[in-house]
C-alpha cells in the first residue's frame, strides 16, 4: 500500500523520507550481495568436499564413497555444528536487530561471519572445522532477519515478495558463482584460500553498508504497518508471538521446508560426484544451470503473489496461490533416485528435476518470508524471522543427521520427504492462518 504521510512515525522509520524512492532498489541490490556472500561462505565446505578426503577427516583409502562411514559421519557432524549454531543464533539475532536497527545489526552480523569464514583456513582437524562452523553459523543467522526487516522498511506490501525474491536469489547466484570461483582458487592455491576469498568479500560489503546513508533515506511508515502496530504494542513480545497462530504457521513452514534447501546445498555436489562421477571441476556446470533456474524461480515466485495482489486479489489469495504453485512443482523431485536406472551415464535428467525443485523452493521461500510482514509490525519482524530461522535450522540439523546416516544406501525415502514437505507445510499454514493479512493476535 502507499505511504501514509499523516501517520506518526514509528520506531525504525523516517516519516520525512521519500515515499517511493528508487533508492529502495539499490538497497535490494545490497541485500542481494550480502545474501550471495552469505551462501558462498556456507557452501565452500561442500564444494571442496572431494579435497577433504583426508586422514584427519576419517577417509579410508581404497573404500568406495558409499562405505566411508567414519568420514560421512564426521562430515555430517561438521555440517550439523553449523546448523545448530545457525539455529541458536537466530534466537538472538532477530531480537538484537530489532533493537539495534537494521544498519547496525546487519553490519555486526556480516563482520562476525566474514571473520569466521576466514578462520576455516587456519584449522586442520574435525574439531577445528566444528568450531569455525559454529561461529560462521552464529554470524550468518543475522542475514535474513536483517534483510526481511529492510524490505519491510523500504517496500510496500505488494512489492515485498518480489524484493525478497530478488535478494533471496543471491542464494542461487552464489551457487553458480561459487563453483567457478572456488574451483579456480583451489586449483591455484589450495582449499585454504577458498575460505579466505569468500570471507574477505563479506568484510568489503560491510564497509560499503556502513558508508551508505540507510537511516537518512529510508521510506515512511506504510498504512499496512500502521494497522499492524497494535498487534504487539504495549505487550511482552514473546507473550504475543507464542499466542499468535501466524507465528506458529511461519515457524512450522520453515521447519519443514528449510531442511530441503540445506539438503540441496550440502549434498547436491556429493550426490553428483557419487552417482555420476562429477568432480569439483565438472560439477560446476550442472550447479550453474540448477541455481540459475532457481534464481528465476525465486524472482518469479515473488512476482506471482504481487501480480495477483495488483490485479484485485487479497494478500491471502496472492501469497497462498504462489505457495501452492511452488509446493506442487517440488513433487517431481521424488523421481530423482530412479534417474540413475533410467539414465545411468547421463546426469542431466536428474539435474532437470533438481532445477524444478530448487526453483520452486526459492519461489516458496520468497513468499513464506513475506508472511511475517503481513502479520506483524516491522518492530518485531526480525524477531519472528529469527525464531522461524531457528525452527528451520533445527529441522535442517535433524534432516542432515538422517541424510548422513541413510542417504548413500537409502535415497528413496529421503527424496520422498523432500517432495511432500511443502504440501504438508502449506496445509498446516492454511489451518492455522485461514485469512492471511488480517491484524489478529491469536
Amino acid at each position: 500500500m502507499s505511504s501514509n504521510s499523516t501517520t506518526a512515525p514509528s520506531r525504525g522509520f523516517t516519516a520525512s523520507a521519500p515515499e517511493q524512492s528508487n533508492v529502495r532498489w539499490f538497497v535490494c541490490f545490497l541485500l542481494f550481495l550480502a545474501t550471495t556472500i552469505n551462501y558462498m561462505d556456507r557452501s565452500v565446505f561442500s564444494l571442496i568436499e572431494p579435497l577433504l578426503h583426508l586422514d584427519f577427516m576419517g577417509w579410508v583409502p581404497g573404500l568406495d564413497a558409499a562405505h566411508q562411514a567414519t568420514y560421512n559421519i564426521n562430515y555430517g557432524r561438521i555440517l550439523i555444528c553449523f546448523q545448530i549454531a545457525y539455529g541458536v543464533g537466530f534466537l538472538f539475532a532477530g531480537r538484537i536487530i530489532d533493537r539495534l536497527g537494521t544498519k547496525t545489526g546487519y553490519a555486526i552480523a556480516i563482520l562476525v561471519w566474514g571473520c569466521a569464514s576466514i578462520s576455516h583456513s587456519l584449522v586442520g582437524s574435525v574439531m577445528g572445522f566444528c568450531i569455525a562452523r559454529i561461529f560462521l553459523g552464529l554470524g550468518e543467522s543475522g542475514n535474513f532477519p536483517a534483510a526481511i526487516k529492510a524490505t519491510t522498511e523500504w517496500f510496500p506490501s505488494e512489492e515485498r515478495a518480489l524484493a525478497t525474491g530478488l535478494f533471496n536469489s543471491g542464494s542461487n547466484a552464489s551457487a553458480f558463482v561459487a563453483p567457478v570461483l572456488i574451483a579456480a582458487v583451489t586449483m591455484r592455491w589450495g582449499w585454504h584460500a577458498a575460505f579466505i576469498t569468500t570471507g574477505s568479500m563479506g568484510l568489503v560489503w560491510c564497509v560499503i553498508w556502513l558508508l551508505f546513508p540507510y537511516n537518512k533515506l529510508r521510506r515512511g511508515l506504510t498504512q499496512t504497518q500502521a494497522d499492524l502496530a497494535p498487534v504487539t504494542r504495549g505487550k511482552p513480545i514473546y507473550s504475543v508471538l507464542f499466542r499468535h497462530r501466524g507465528f506458529w504457521a511461519f515457524c512450522i513452514g520453515k521447519g519443514l521446508t528449510d531442511p530441503i534447501w540445506w539438503f540441496y546445498l550440502f549434498y547436491l555436489p556429493k550426490f553428483l560426484n557419487d552417482n555420476y562421477g562429477l568432480d569439483l571441476n565438472h560439477v560446476k556446470y550442472p550447479l550453474i544451470v540448477i541455481y540459475t533456474v532457481a534464481s528465476i524461480g525465486s524472482i518469479a515466485g515473488g512476482w506471482l503473489s504481487g501480480f495477483r495482489m495488483k490485479h484485485g486479489h487479497s494478500v491471502n489469495s496472492g501469497r497462498k496461490f504462489a505457495l501452492l504453485v511452488c509446493a506442487l512443482c517440488v513433487l517431481p523431485i521424488m523421481l530423482v533416485p530412479h534417474m540413475k536406472t533410467i539414465s545411468p551415464n547421463n546426469a542431466w535428467p536428474a539435474i532437470a528435476l533438481f532445477c524444478l525443485a530448487t526453483a520452486a523452493h526459492q519461489g516458496w521461500s520468497a513468499n513464506l518470508f513475506s508472511t511475517p510482514t503481513d502479520m506483524f509490525p516491522s518492530t518485531s519482524v526480525s524477531t519472528v524471522v529469527g525464531i522461524g530461522g531457528t525452527a528451520g535450522a533445527i529441522g535442517g540439523a535433524v534432516f542432515t543427521w538422517i541424510v548422513s546416516h541413510y542417504f548413500s544406501l537409502h535415497p528413496l525415502p529421503i527424496f520422498a520427504m523432500a517432495g511432500f514437505a511443502y504440501v504438508t507445510a502449506l496445509a498446516i499454514f492454511q489451518l492455522l492462518v485461514p485469512r492471511l493479512g488480517e491484524a489478529r493476535t491469536a
